[in-house]
């Protein structure tokens, strides 16, 4: 089974997003988007998208989209905007937590978008965003320079697909093709809660460990995160996420 990835173009319909000069964001963001998914698509990935034309979804509602598809990994595509105009010029990618495959998936890509031309800004948490939030799965959301930059925008157009191509490749550098053979000598483990408190991570811990899943408590920063398995490929991890998500679990795969 082909590794499934949710591609999401940012805002739409209604919400255009950042506008610049009469540019809207939500239009860069749909054609990078469908560029992408296209490329991975010939590669032999399955892609799902949150939207396709000019229509208007929640936040909430695309990572729900993104959860109902069963898919591996979610990216979703922006452009940035400062408070002024040509103040600020390169891509960033944000996280949920700057851990785990998530985090390994934003660098890959922030390196290929330097290739292509952009200034790296590296990779930022955000824990406001419902598309980082709320997804089941390791997401990304990709901010592919600054609309109200000239600089930004001329390397947005001239490098157009030099940009979609490498978005591409700093997705497959990091994401397997669900073959079985994971990649390279990662190790994945399917986490099913990320708590404050300990007390609450060990109550999971027991939960699981009374469905008869090997885990452990791993402490990631101020939090404590409950993983279970250790998995060599990719495809094992995702049969093991698919079997905790119908025993109740809300789940994302990490690397060990």
């Amino acid at each position: 089974m082909a590794t499934r990835i949710a591609i999401d173009a940012g805002h739409g319909g209604s919400d255009s997003g950042a506008v610049y000069n009469g540019r809207r964001e939500k239009d860069d963001n749909l054609k990078l988007a469908l560029a992408v998914g296209n490329i991975l698509e010939r590669q032999g990935y399955d892609v799902v998208y949150t939207r396709t034309e000019d229509v208007f979804d929640s936040p909430t509602e695309k990572a729900r989209i993104a959860n109902r598809s069963g898919a591996d990994f979610f990216v979703s595509f922006h452009r940035n905007a400062s408070p002024y105009a040509n103040t600020y010029s390169g891509v960033e990618t944000l996280v949920y937590t700057d851990s785990g495959v998530r985090a390994e998936l934003a660098r890959s890509v922030n390196e290929e978008l330097e290739k292509a031309g952009f200034n790296n800004l590296g990779v930022q948490e955000r824990k406001n965003l419902a598309v980082l939030r709320r997804t089941q799965m390791p997401a990304i959301l990709i901010e592919a320079g600054f609309l109200n930059t000239d600089a930004d925008n001329r390397t947005f157009d001239n490098n157009f697909d030099a940009i979609a191509n490498a978005i591409a490749t700093g997705i497959t550098n990091v994401v397997s093709t669900g073959n079985g053979s994971g990649t390279g000598n990662r190790t994945y483990r399917v986490q099913t809660g990320l708590f404050r408190r300990f007390g609450n991570a060990q109550f999971m811990l027991q939960r699981l460990i009374e469905d008869g899943y090997e885990a452990e408590i791993v402490e990631s920063g101020e939090f404590f995160a409950v993983q279970a398995g250790n998995y060599t490929s990719l495809e094992d991890a995702r049969n093991a996420q698919t079997q905790l998500r119908n025993l109740g679990y809300d789940t994302l795969i990490v690397t060990a």
